[in-house]
């Protein structure tokens, strides 16, 4: 059985990439990438076929995470392929909700459910404001309270 994540911003450039990443990076260390596989997507097109930006891959390569992946847009399909799509702000969870086909059983959150002990539910974009390094802290403590949940549910 493999758990498949699908993280989920607006243009798939800056926070899911990251989320996708630094989640994927726990999975490998925990000995978990044959069970668990990762992705990512924007609700949005602008970037598609677009590396990560600087930003992203600056923070990611300060932290030794790899990440060669390029932006896609979030398709029908995914919410069939995929066991969790987690979007990283309340925005992007309600174009989801919006995109959803009937009877899918897929479990549709924001990202930082999964850190209930973060004071914020939102991964702020920093796109606009240039906090990556932020952004990398809150997405941490999502990924690994993600993997504790995933690992409970899921039996790992």
């Amino acid at each position: 059985m493999t758990v498949r994540v699908l993280f989920v911003c607006l243009g798939n450039i800056c926070r899911s990439p990251m989320a996708e990443a630094v989640f994927r990076h726990m999975v490998d260390e925990a000995g978990l990438s044959h069970a668990i596989e990762v992705d990512s997507a924007g609700t949005g097109s602008w970037h598609v076929g677009e590396r990560a930006h600087r930003g992203t891959r600056d923070v990611l390569a300060r932290h030794g995470i790899p990440y060669e992946g390029r932006a896609r847009q979030v398709q029908r399909d995914d919410f069939g392929r995929f066991d969790y799509i987690l979007a990283m702000d309340d925005d992007n969870l309600h174009d989801l909700e919006r995109m959803i086909p009937p009877g899918s059983t897929v479990k549709l959150a924001r990202f930082l459910d999964f850190a209930p002990h973060v004071p914020v539910r939102e991964v702020p974009d920093p796109w606009y404001d240039g906090r990556f390094d932020e952004v990398y802290e809150l997405v941490q403590q999502g990924a690994a309270g993600l993997l504790e949940h995933i690992r409970r549910e899921h039996g790992l």
